[in-house]
C-alpha cells in the first residue's frame, strides 16, 4: 500500500539560509579562503571599533534595514524586560544604543517611560539624535566603563528601572567589567536584556552564520559603504564570542538573578538571543 505525501511547505527560515549557502557557494574562491575559523585579536578589535562604527555610520540604518526581523527582535527584547504598562514613571538605560534603532524599540514598547540612551560612538550618536524623538529621550555619549562619569557630567541620575543592552557585551573591551558597570546602575529588583549574538554552542548556528555574512552581510557592508571592515569585524567577533552558558555567568558573576535566555524567530532563531537577568 502506498503511503499518501504530505504536503510539505518550506519554512521561511529554511528558504533564506538556503538561498544564503547557495548565493556562498559562488563567492570566488580567492574570498572562500578566508571564512575558515578567523584568526581574531580581540582586544586590538574592540579597541578600534567605535571608529568603525564613526565610519560606516551614514550607512548603518539602511543595512540592518535589509535584515528581516531586526527591528522586531529589538522590540521583543523591550518588551522582555516587563516593565508595568506603558512604562509610566520607569526611566530605562539603553547602553549600546547606536543610531538610536534601540532607543526606538524602547519607545514603541514603553511610550510613557523616560530613557537614557548611550553609545561610545560620537557619529552614530549623532545619527540618533538627528531623529524626531518624545521629549522624554535624552543620548549621552560615553564607553560603557566610563558610564557613571559621562552620566554624572550629563546631569543625569540614577538608579534605573530597566536596561537594554543590543549588541553592546560583544564589543566590550573587558566584558566582566563593562557588565560591573551596567549592574550598578540598576535599582534593586530592576531587569536588564543583553540582545546579543551567540553562536558557539551551536555548530549548525555557526554555519548559518558565516554563510549569511559570506553571501549577504558582508557584500552589501562592500556595496553601500565600499569598505566592509566592519561588516568583517561582525562576522569574526560572533564566532569568537561566549556561547550562552558562559555568557548567562558573566550575568551571573556580576550580581543578577533570574538569569536566562529567550530565542527569537526568524532566521536568526539559535543566533540571536535575549538573556535576561534581575539585579
Amino acid at each position: 500500500m502506498l503511503r499518501s505525501r504530505r504536503n510539505r511547505r518550506t519554512s521561511p527560515r529554511l528558504a533564506f539560509v538556503a538561498g544564503a549557502v547557495g548565493i556562498a557557494a559562488l563567492v570566488p574562491p580567492a574570498l572562500r579562503s578566508l571564512r575558515g575559523r578567523p584568526v581574531f585579536d580581540r582586544s586590538t578589535a574592540a579597541a578600534g571599533v567605535s571608529a568603525q562604527f564613526d565610519q560606516d555610520a551614514a550607512s548603518y540604518d539602511r543595512l540592518v534595514g535589509a535584515n528581516p526581523g531586526y527591528h522586531e527582535h529589538l522590540r521583543l527584547s523591550a518588551r522582555r524586560l516587563g516593565l508595568e504598562a506603558d512604562g509610566a514613571g520607569a526611566v530605562v538605560l539603553d547602553v549600546g544604543c547606536g543610531t538610536g534603532l534601540s532607543t526606538a524599540a524602547i519607545v514603541e514598547t514603553y511610550p510613557a517611560a523616560r530613557i537614557v540612551a548611550v553609545d561610545a560612538s560620537a557619529e552614530m550618536l549623532a545619527k540618533a539624535r538627528e531623529k524626531a524623538w518624545p521629549e522624554g529621550v535624552r543620548f549621552v555619549h560615553a564607553r560603557a566603563e566610563e558610564l557613571g562619569s559621562a552620566l554624572a557630567a550629563a546631569g543625569v541620575e540614577g538608579p534605573f528601572d530597566g536596561l537594554l543592552a543590543a549588541y553592546l557585551v560583544r564589543n566590550l573591551p573587558d566584558r566582566d567589567a563593562g557588565l560591573a558597570v551596567l549592574v550598578e546602575h540598576l535599582a534593586p529588583g530592576a531587569p536588564i536584556a543583553v540582545h546579543e549574538y551567540s553562536v558557539a554552542d551551536s555548530a549548525l548556528a555557526r554555519a548559518i552564520w558565516t554563510a549569511v555574512c559570506w553571501a549577504i552581510i558582508i557584500p552589501l557592508g562592500w556595496r553601500v559603504t565600499g569598505d566592509a571592515s566592519l561588516y568583517r569585524y561582525l562576522w569574526r567577533s560572533v564566532l569568537a564570542f561566549d556561547g550562552l552558558t558562559r555568557l548567562e555567568q558573566r550575568l551571573r558573576d556580576a550580581g543578577l538573578r533570574e538569569v536566562h535566555t529567550r530565542p527569537v524567530d526568524g532566521w536568526q532563531r539559535g543566533i540571536v538571543h535575549t538573556v535576561l537577568g534581575r539585579r
